[in-house]
């Protein structure tokens, strides 16, 4: 089943919209029903499932006889999903929010947030609220939640409060579910159900809560909260440094997103809020990215800072910081709490997004070798250092023993930045990213005023870069995926973008049209040739939206503005109906794929406008956005 042809019973991936209080994250589907939940953080067992398989769980709020929408947007600025229902009889208005509210861990601080507390924390509380705007209309709610992955039903039972509250609990799960409405609640088998007509100007509101904080009571408290979500959501984003151009918008819903892909206590950066959402219709490609990577800092830190939000990349840096100084050997990926261990394993019982198995919760890659890391992690030291006055005393020793890992490992081969699982090779792009964290190191080791090291490192660094440009380029003069094959990969579109060659190097022009012409379909950007590379895997996969994107910014380096700016804006044509992206697109129909939404896509997305923008300026010889260092410095 592709699902392509509309008889699918699994909504697109582009079609769910995202909500995250940054402790926790949930998709909606355009039928109203919350489809994926996973309780009590981020990465827990799901709650709701039915995104990988329709029993696994679900609560649903909406007309009783209508499934399609008239309209769904984000209010403007925020987290809150706002969906317009049309029917013969009337209309409704549904929004969906996962409430934030003042601090409120006074006295359990030590406990849940290792950053800096704000004044604001998640309230543990999604909030569902409905108005009837004209007529009448019959609505109905049913959340059946089904824990532990699909593995657990739920049992209901009523509070002191009667019809309008219940509890869902289960057998060996240690959190219970508490609903709280003005509707009356009915329990059948696993599932709570209210129906009630609404007319013009009434209002309903449901709200699930899982921990002691207190959801509202009634809907004056219930609207009340949920403009307090909002306008925190608005006052947050204004504190961002965005251009006046007619991007923008691409640019603050991409803040946003990353923003909700946040957790929040320990300032780590998800790659995605869902696990094992097909990169092909059917296929076996299904991984879990609830998990931060190393690889993603470089890129994190720059959108970040770029667009003004210093808290939120000194948090995700210091993420960093943490396990690079408690952890000798550098994983390439950790849990949002620090967590080594990511243990993978198939959820054989899952029937997987439009039968798409294996769903996996884990990620083996947690183990793999990639040389890549240690170059991703010391640019973003350079970007976070060069922001700031000094170099932090915690810090260097973390950026010797890194530098000198690098130097270690740089004549080994790897898995490489796609976390290949076929055999081991000498990946091009991690010899040049070994060379970033030799180059970087010096640099940091020069600031320091430390010249003998720094003299040291810069050998080391000259001497990864003579062997990349001796043997990871062709007899053509373009950059090769390994040092055994001829073939192309995406990943070698960061040659300019971290300054390993100048962007006018005759082999980096060579190698970016290369990619643009031999490496996309429709002008979309794949990592490599299936067929060219082992990858462990069978099957093709979809253009990597990401890639595309360091294509965009790659051809604005080489000095191909026109070709880049036709390309982003096809890219940008392909957003889902709410602004969001998956990891991949089919380029023949548009279709997301793979998990979503996709921080790494959003990163790109940030880099490659505000290349195309800063070309735009200089062009018209108007003073550039201020720079703050990063992948692709103007």
């Amino acid at each position: 089943m592709d699902g392509i042809s509309g008889s699918s019973a699994f909504p697109p991936i582009g079609d769910y919209g995202f909500l995250s209080d940054c402790e926790v994250t949930a998709l909606v589907a355009p039928s109203g029903n919350i489809e994926w939940l996973c309780l009590p953080r981020l990465d827990a067992p799901s709650v709701f499932g039915a995104v990988l398989d329709r029993g696994a769980g679900g609560f649903r709020l909406g007309p009783a006889d209508i499934r399609v929408p008239a309209a769904r947007r984000y209010i403007p600025g925020t987290m809150v999903l706002e969906t317009s229902w049309g029917t013969a009889t009337g209309w409704i208005i549904v929004r969906d929010v996962l409430l934030m509210g003042p601090w409120h861990h006074e006295d359990e601080l030590s406990h849940t947030h290792r950053r800096a507390p704000t004044d604001y924390d998640a309230e543990h509380v999604l909030l569902r609220t409905v108005r009837c705007v004209s007529g009448e209309v019959q609505v109905t709610l049913e959340c059946e939640p089904v824990f532990d992955y699909g593995r657990q039903a739920a049992t209901w039972s009523y509070t002191d409060r009667g019809y309008h509250q219940g509890v869902a609990r289960a057998e060996e799960v240690g959190l219970e579910l508490k609903l709280t409405t003005d509707m009356r609640l009915g329990f059948e088998a696993g599932k709570a159900m209210a129906r009630t007509l609404l007319k013009e100007g009434e209002t309903r509101y449901a709200a699930l809560s899982w921990t002691e904080h207190e959801p509202p009571h009634d809907f004056r408290e219930a609207y009340e909260r949920l403009v307090w979500t909002a306008h925190h959501w608005q006052h947050w984003l204004a504190r961002g440094d965005f251009p006046d151009h007619p991007w923008r918008s691409f640019l603050e819903r991409s803040a946003l997103t990353l923003k909700g892909l946040t957790f929040a206590p320990t300032g780590a950066l998800v790659a995605a809020a869902t696990t094992s959402l097909p990169e092909t219709p059917g296929g076996q490609r299904n991984w879990d990215y609830r998990f931060s990577w190393i690889r993603d800092s470089t890129f994190a830190l720059w959108g970040l800072y770029t667009l003004g939000f210093d808290w939120e990349a000194d948090d995700f840096f210091w993420f960093i910081a943490d396990v690079a100084e408690r952890d000798k050997d550098l994983q390439i990926m950790y849990g949002v709490d620090g967590e080594r261990d990511l243990h993978e394993e198939t959820l054989d019982h899952l029937h997987g997004y439009e039968g798409a198995k294996p769903v996996r919760i884990g990620n083996g890659a947690y183990n793999h070798r990639q040389n890549d890391v240690w170059g991703a992690i010391l640019d973003s030291f350079y970007i976070h250092i060069k922001s700031r006055d000094g170099l932090d005393e915690r810090i260097w020793p973390i950026i010797k023993r890194l530098v000198e890992a690098a130097i270690t490992h740089w004549r080994e081969p790897d898995r490489g930045i796609w976390e290949v699982r076929g055999e081991p090779k000498h990946f091009t792009s991690s010899k040049v990213m070994c060379w970033v964290a030799t180059d970087r190191g010096a640099r940091l080791a020069r600031l320091r005023e430390e010249p003998e090291l720094a003299d040291r490192w810069q050998k080391v660094a000259d001497e990864i870069h003579a062997d990349v440009c001796t043997r990871g380029v062709s007899a053509d003069g373009i950059f090769r995926q390994h040092y055994d094959t001829d073939a192309l990969d995406a990943s070698l579109l960061l040659i300019p973008l971290v300054r390993f060659l100048p962007p006018d190097d005759a082999r980096v022009k060579a190698t970016v049209l290369a990619i643009a012409d031999h490496l996309t379909v429709d002008d979309l950007v794949l990592r490599y040739i299936t067929d060219e590379t082992d990858d462990g895997m069978t099957g093709q996969e979809g253009s990597f939206t990401i890639c595309s994107f360091w294509l965009v910014s790659a051809l604005v380096e080489i000095g191909e503005l026109d070709r880049a700016r036709r390309l982003c804006e096809k890219l940008l044509s392909f957003a889902s109906p709410l602004g969001l992206y998956a990891e991949e697109i089919n380029p023949v129909n548009g279709r997301h794929l793979g998990n979503f939404p996709q921080a790494f896509t959003h990163l790109a997305l940030i880099n490659a406008i505000i290349h195309i923008i800063r070309a735009e300026q200089q062009q018209l010889a108007v003073p550039s956005i201020t720079s703050n260092g990063g992948p692709g410095r103007v």
